[in-house]
């Protein structure tokens, strides 16, 4: 099952949709129901950015002019509301991103692929450097999930659950990874010194 090209493929658009489903809004309240629901740990929320993405939504016709608000001397707010296509396009975005796994390209993974250009005793460095950031990451993050559960359902925090979840599995590979490099079970790393300690590449490696 291929992921449907869509008319709009910002996060922030769905993000935006899923909110108008719980009620209309103008876009300010939009964003600040975000962040009180903490999406703005998954989504990332500017305000500059959210009023042109309402705007892209209502030219696609997925949202609509509900009302304008005028109170005093502030300025008019134009309230939004979902519309029946914004709901069907939510919920079919929704279930393709849930149901078809994408290429995503973390730039970690990018750090990975070309770490054999450093020493392996400053990789051993670096990534002793990065497992104490991840066990500090994935202490607070439990510490906080374990907060949020005690006012919010499980249902309405599952993104930050995964989310430290894969803190904690990254934590465990890189110290699995790690092990391997200074026991010099990782298989090439006896190449891999060798490469930078006399500048010949191994033959292993053409």
């Amino acid at each position: 099952m291929a992921m449907q090209r869509r008319k709009l493929s910002n996060p922030l658009a769905l993000a935006v949709l899923v909110t108008l489903w719980q009620k209309p809004m103008h876009p300010y309240e939009i964003a600040q129901t975000l962040r009180s629901q903490g999406k703005d740990a998954t989504t990332k929320i500017k305000y500059g950015s959210l009023y042109t993405v309402v705007q892209n939504l209502e030219k696609h016709g997925f949202v609509e002019v509900a009302d304008v608000e005028r109170a005093g001397n502030r300025p008019e707010r134009t309230v939004y509301g979902l519309t029946d296509a914004g709901r069907q396009e939510a919920s079919e975005w929704l279930s393709d991103l849930l149901a078809v796994p994408a290429k995503e390209f973390p730039i970690f993974e990018t750090a990975l692929s070309f770490l054999a250009v450093l020493h392996p005793d400053e990789v051993v460095r670096l990534l002793k450097e990065r497992l104490k950031n991840l066990e500090v990451e994935a202490v607070s993050g439990r510490a906080a999930l374990a907060k949020l559960y005690e006012t919010l359902p499980r249902l309405f925090l599952v993104e930050v659950e995964y989310q430290v979840h894969m803190v904690e599995a990254q934590t465990e590979w890189v110290r699995g990874f790690l092990e391997e490099i200074e026991k010099g079970s990782l298989p090439g790393v006896d190449g891999w010194r060798r490469f930078h300690e006399t500048g010949e590449l191994p033959p292993e490696f053409t």
